[in-house]
Parts: structure tokens; C-alpha cells; sequence
């Protein structure tokens, strides 16, 4: 796990398991393909999917990714469904 992902974190106090969504989080939107096979077999598919679909925030290119990989609409993922209800005074 490359302890760059957790720039505001002390990487010596992070606990697999107690930790575990933010682990998923930073290797999810920060990692390559190598560290985000190694957190699926760690965690599970089942659990990284469960994860991913919780959390407030996924960078658009990733929450693409991650609907592709694991097969699931953008509208199951809470950071989608948080975006579309939030009104941006840009957006017209």
C-alpha cells in the first residue's frame, strides 16, 4: 500500500480491519490496478463493492470504473445519487 494515498494519515495508525473504509476509499480513487486487485482479494468483492457503494465521495473517472467493474449503475452509488440532488450555481 503506497502511504502517499494517506497524506493526512498517520500510515502506522491505520488498522486493517477499524480502517478499512478509508483504506478502500484512497486505493479505490488513488491506486493502480496492481493495489486495487491486492485490496479485493484482502477485503473481498463483496465488502469493496458494499464500501464503495457507501461512500459521500468517488471522483467521476473512478465512480466510472467502479460501475464497470462491478457492474452496478452509477444510481446505486451514494456519491452519484449526493451529486445529482445538489444543485451547482454554474450548472444550468
Amino acid at each position: 500500500m503506497n502511504k502517499t494515498y494517506f497524506w493526512d494519515i498517520d500510515p502506522g495508525l491505520l488498522d486493517e480491519n477499524k480502517s478499512k473504509r478509508i483504506i478502500i476509499e484512497r486505493v479505490m480513487n488513488y491506486g493502480n490496478l496492481r493495489e486495487i486487485k491486492l485490496i479485493l482479494s484482502h477485503y473481498g468483492k463483496e465488502e469493496v463493492k458494499k464500501t464503495v457503494c457507501n461512500l459521500n465521495y468517488i471522483d467521476p473517472k473512478t465512480l466510472n470504473f467502479l460501475s464497470l467493474l462491478f457492474n452496478i449503475p452509477k444510481s446505486e452509488f451514494k456519491c452519484y445519487i449526493r451529486k445529482q440532488s445538489t444543485s451547482q450555481p454554474w450548472s444550468y
